[in-house]
């Protein structure tokens, strides 16, 4: 059996294995990372239209370029829970974009994160951290900050949600 596939018996000893990595989100997390880094090696996919949630991860990005994807164990509901991307706007402030009113919002974030890494504009670092790549950097700095502040208004600070 392929390593990639799935357990085909519940008596399957890797099922343990795989349990454990859907509850971090490891799956999702691996897909993301070989997006940006197919991205990266090819040079992105330049024809993407970034939706304003991916321009406003730019522009929440645009000093430190540091990302991450991860969820939230100890949330009580399953949208507070959900994976979402954390921006470090600088070095004490970091931004979360999940909402646990409107899963949507969290939803359109973490589509825009894949489409900055389908562009070639995130690059995997390691586990659950990303970062912008030179050619993101440079694009974040030409958003404007009218264009994306309702919905950098609705994120929440570090430490509210964890």
């Amino acid at each position: 059996m392929a390593d990639n596939v799935l357990p085909a018996a519940a008596s399957d000893p890797r099922w343990a294995a795989t349990w454990l990595e859907l509850g971090q989100g490891a799956p999702t997390l691996a897909g993301l990372a070989r997006v940006a880094s197919i991205a990266v090696a090819t040079g992105g996919d330049k024809s993407i239209q970034l939706s304003r949630e991916a321009r406003g991860l730019l522009f929440a990005a645009k000093s430190r370029g540091v990302m991450e994807v991860k969820g939230s164990n100890r949330a009580f509901d399953a949208p507070g829970r959900m994976l979402a991307v954390y921006v470090e706007t600088d070095a004490e402030r970091t931004l979360i974009f999940r909402s646990r009113e409107n899963p949507a919002y969290t939803i359109r974030f973490l589509a825009g994160f894949r489409e900055l890494c389908a562009a070639g504009l995130v690059m995997h670092h390691i586990n659950t951290e990303f970062s912008l790549t030179r050619e993101g950097l440079d694009l974040a700095q030409a958003v404007p900050a009218d264009e994306v502040r309702d919905l950098l208004a609705q994120a929440s600070e570090f430490g509210v949600l964890e």
